[in-house]
């Protein structure tokens, strides 16, 4: 068959672009990511907002607002090859004009604090996709680092999805709680997705979804989007290991609503400020998967992966199913 296309779930890169830019560089989306982009042959691309630590606080809104503008620079500088869409007409026009999709998301909503105006805000700046944690407490909610605290969602964090389900910004539960994930399969209206995570059936990590968790998100007709990490597929992780991920989750679940957040984190590292979270991390120990650390490196692993499961399973899931997720979240217009 010819190369797959790929529709990604979750990277980082604006966070990385903008470290650069503060470094002086005038154009590390076109230097850098554009070309990994196109060589992986990526159509759809959700592109999260993360604050960092030091920045917690009063500070996430400045800089998730530095971020989203830069998001927007990234489109306006390079329009013939990148689009951010607002609704699923766009990304279908997108896709003619042989342009790669873009949609913003945020991860962890430090910036909203407790004024859930700013949801309206976010969504009116493009944002159409949410997690209400990272790994940490944010008002809203507990993330999969408060491992202790068993908390679930907050008085606000009712609200808060109320909120998003209003305005048709689409929840994302990769990084709540366990108890906080099970609220939000009580009280949700509307399907939401788990951008990129991978399954604990295979690599017990507080990070991966257990069965029940995919086969709840997949019954609202939500969206799946497994992680490349090497922490969370296995303890010498290959890309056999996150083709083993892939074939798990479409035993358990079907492969109609399952697909990519790969999380690409390798260069991203090598681009930000060396102190994250306030700790010094030797990053060469961190677990990469050798062959599949850079959007680059989908043009083999798609291979790889029509060579496991056929050409329409693997078309399914590499993009054919975060596609037809927005299509059924997003409005057409």
């Amino acid at each position: 068959m010819n190369s797959l296309k790929f529709a990604d779930c979750h990277n980082d890169l604006l966070l990385g672009v903008l470290h650069q830019k503060e470094r002086g560089i005038a154009d590390p989306f076109g230097d850098f990511w554009l070309p990994q982009l196109k060589a992986g042959n990526i159509v759809l691309q959700v592109l999260p907002v993360y604050v960092e630590e030091q920045f917690i606080g009063e500070g996430a809104l400045r800089r998730s607002l530095i971020l989203f503008e830069n998001a927007w620079q990234i489109a306006e500088l390079h329009k013939n090859d990148v689009a951010i869409c607002l609704n699923s007409g766009d990304i279908a026009k997108a896709h003619a004009a042989g342009k790669i999709a873009l949609i913003l998301a945020v991860e962890g909503a430090e910036a909203v604090g407790s004024s859930l105006e700013f949801f309206s805000l976010f969504h009116k700046m493009g944002v159409r996709l949410l997690s209400l944690t990272w790994n940490r407490r944010t008002m809203f909610a507990d993330g999969v680092g408060e491992l202790d605290s068993g908390g679930k969602l907050t008085a606000l964090g009712r609200e808060a999805i109320a909120e998003m389900e209003r305005i048709g910004i689409i929840l994302d539960v990769s990084h709540i709680s366990e108890n906080g994930f099970w609220n939000v399969a009580e009280i949700a209206k509307r399907p939401y997705v788990a951008s990129h995570s991978s399954m604990h059936g295979l690599k017990s990590h507080p990070r991966n979804l257990r069965d029940n968790q995919a086969k709840e998100i997949v019954k609202t007709d939500g969206f799946i989007g497994l992680n490349a990490f090497g922490a969370f597929l296995s303890d010498n992780p290959t890309i056999d290991s996150m083709l083993d991920h892939v074939e798990y989750a479409i035993n358990l679940v079907g492969g109609k609503n399952v697909g990519f957040g790969f999380d690409f984190m390798k260069d991203l590292i090598d681009q930000v400020d060396p102190v994250l979270g306030k700790t010094l991390v030797d990053f060469s120990k961190w677990p990469f998967v050798p062959g599949l650390d850079r959007p680059s490196d989908l043009a083999g692993f798609g291979t790889r992966l029509a060579e496991r499961f056929g050409d329409e399973i693997a078309n399914d899931v590499a993009w054919r199913s975060l596609a037809d997720t927005f299509e059924r979240l997003l409005p057409k217009r």
